[in-house]
């Protein structure tokens, strides 16, 4: 299964510590198989960091959820399991994680329904009347992986660095035409011979795995602008 990650930045390696402990599932690197959902989240962080959000794309060996050294929870659409899952680690105070499950599967309780959730622990409405409330909610899915071991079923998809540098490599010229009134020949010439180019070229350097405003970034810095 083809699973996405939206963020600020593309994903070469995955870091629990960077990880939040209050999201729905506890702790966890989270993907959804809604390319849409990911890019959703990918605009939402970008906007919260200045910067283009991006998609990284993993693929999810579904038969890790019969594995049986792992420990998986699933749940299949809203129900009354998983509202009180979702509450428990909603409202978890005590730094550590509320449950030793690896990978845990289900719908997402977005800002929406995140609030109905708070309102549910307030006891301000009741179980029914929560479920009831989302049966024409827009379907959505997230899966957490939970645990080192846990990540071993998710495979970074492989990478087309040529294309990917092509594409920044554009976005940089076109950036330099139309913000600054470049002619193509000046901003090509002037994007080629620059420092932040060579750099750039260098693959030890990584900076093809950055959005490309980082990069205009460098480059501006470089001729003054």
């Amino acid at each position: 299964m083809k699973v996405y990650h939206g963020s600020y930045t593309a994903i070469k390696n995955i870091d629990f510590s960077f990880c939040r402990k209050n999201r729905d599932f506890g702790k966890g690197f989270y993907v959804t198989k809604f390319f849409s959902q990911a890019q959703y989240w990918a605009v939402r962080k970008g906007d919260d960091n200045d910067m283009e959000g991006v998609v990284t794309e993993f693929v999810f060996d579904e038969s890790y959820f019969e594995d049986e050294n792992l420990k998986v929870l699933r749940f299949e659409n809203y129900s009354y399991e998983w509202l009180d899952f979702i509450a428990m680690n909603r409202t978890n105070r005590t730094g550590r994680q509320m449950h030793d499950y690896d990978i845990i599967e289900g719908p997402v309780a977005d800002d929406d329904i995140a609030t109905r959730v708070y309102d549910y622990i307030r006891k301000s409405i009741t179980k029914e009347q929560f479920l009831k409330e989302l049966v024409h909610k827009t379907p959505s899915h997230q899966i957490s992986f939970c645990t080192m071991l846990s990540l071993q079923a998710l495979e970074l998809e492989k990478y087309d660095t040529d294309r990917e540098m092509m594409n920044i490599d554009n976005c940089i010229v076109k950036f330099l035409i139309t913000d600054y009134g470049m002619s193509e020949r000046k901003a090509t010439d002037i994007y080629y011979t620059s420092k932040t180019y060579r750099q750039f070229i260098d693959e030890n350097t990584k900076l093809y795995l950055k959005p490309p405003q980082e990069i205009i970034k460098m480059l501006l810095s470089e001729l003054n602008l």
